[in-house]
């Protein structure tokens, strides 16, 4: 290990962590927690005019509570500015968390997410700057970005302006379970919906004269199926996935509301992901035609068709590092630097990482210690945060 990771104190990195996961902040609700970070780094002894909110609150179509905080330390030697990376914001399931120490762990009450996904970031980033400002340790200029929305979404990563990255020529993101686990690629993701317009009739007198919307729908999945379009998805083209993830009607309601009426409309929505941005968008247009010729097999006593009405949207573009780019290098030498060997992750699921890689600013994604996130089991391992937190002042001082 080098004597930059050593001034890491890890009982002061375990306090930001416990207090920081009592604190309520699920997605979409951020302030308190940005708040209680810019608090600190204040206590610290970073600037207050160093600190500050974008605007990507009024560009997310959701309702945010605030900004992404983003933090601009200059750099005690020359170097190309570094980005860190994490999200504030928990999963619904976090809310209530009550947080504790149980030997080496920090766990929940068992009814509730912990929250470690993703305050192991948020203290991390804290404990690093606590490290280098303690120690006057030479590092280049670096950025930290806390994002808003990132499990609803990525937005937060998705809609800032890359212009308040300060110029970063490398990232690293901190969303991860292992210190040694280097992720440097995932999938893009495509949301797809379809909404169907049948016709009502009495079921049970005249059926022949109503559409099931519910049964386009049904055939429609079962075309996608049959087609090789639904889970997962392998061709001499391409391969990723999809599922349907909502089958039901307006406003949330069922599609339906009685057995004895033919079902007039139903609402599906659904996702189709891959390495490739092309065949991502191939597995899309697979779903599409499968519901269009769904529509032809469910007709009424006149030969009448539901009405198709399909749309889909990109919800974050895939990317793949290099791994002799800079970024990966880089990170390769910080993990190394902590006696540890680093393994190469591509990720099934989307992070922040994506956008911030389409913004310009090539990301890896490092690990602090989540496991069995998204669940009521939910805990942190501290000895791997500690690793995580040793990691990030490597990667700051090299």
């Amino acid at each position: 290990m080098s004597n930059a990771s050593r001034h890491l104190d890890v009982a002061s990195a375990e306090d930001y962590l416990l207090r920081y996961l009592a604190i309520e902040g699920v997605t979409g609700e951020e302030r308190q927690i940005a708040e209680a970070i810019r608090d600190d780094l204040i206590a610290l002894g970073v600037p207050a005019d160093a600190i500050r909110f974008d605007d990507v609150a009024a560009r997310i179509p959701l309702p945010t509570q605030t900004g992404n905080l983003i933090v601009d330390l200059p750099g005690t030697r020359p170097g190309p500015r570094l980005l860190f990376s994490t999200h504030l914001d928990t999963v619904p399931l976090c809310a209530g968390a009550k947080p504790r120490r149980e030997g080496d762990r920090v766990v929940g009450d068992g009814t509730t997410a912990l929250g470690g996904d993703n305050r192991t970031g948020c203290a991390l980033l804290v404990a690093l700057v606590e490290t280098l400002l303690k120690h006057d340790l030479p590092h280049p200029p670096i950025t930290l970005l806390f994002t808003v929305r990132e499990e609803s979404g990525l937005h937060g990563a998705r809609e800032l302006d890359p212009k308040d990255l300060s110029g970063a020529a490398m990232c690293f993101n901190v969303d991860g379970r292992l210190a040694s686990e280097l992720i440097i690629g995932a999938v893009g993701q495509e949301n797809w919906e379809v909404e169907i317009t049948g016709k009502a009739s009495h079921a049970g007198v005249a059926p022949e004269k109503g559409i099931s919307a519910t049964l386009v729908g049904a055939l429609g999945l079962a075309e996608t199926r049959a087609t090789g379009w639904f889970g997962k998805v392998e061709r001499p083209e391409g391969h990723g996935t999809s599922n349907v993830g909502i089958f039901g009607g307006r406003n949330g309601a069922a599609a339906g509301d009685a057995t004895n009426v033919v079902t007039d409309y139903a609402w599906l929505r659904g996702e189709a992901r891959s390495p490739s941005e092309a065949f991502t968008a191939s597995i899309t247009a697979g779903i599409r035609a499968a519901f269009e010729a769904a529509r032809s097999q469910v007709t009424d006593s006149e030969g009448g068709m539901a009405e198709i009405a399909f749309s889909n949207a990109k919800a974050y573009p895939p990317f793949n590092l290099d791994k002799g780019s800079p970024a990966v290098s880089h990170a390769v030498k910080a993990v190394q630097a902590i006696g540890l060997e680093p393994t190469f992750v591509f990720s099934n699921g989307g992070l922040d990482a994506n956008w911030l890689d389409k913004h310009g600013v090539p990301t890896v994604t490092i690990g602090a210690g989540q496991y069995e996130i998204h669940t009521i089991k939910e805990y942190v391992h501290l000895p791997e945060f500690a690793q995580g937190c040793r990691l990030a002042i490597e990667l700051a001082t090299l």
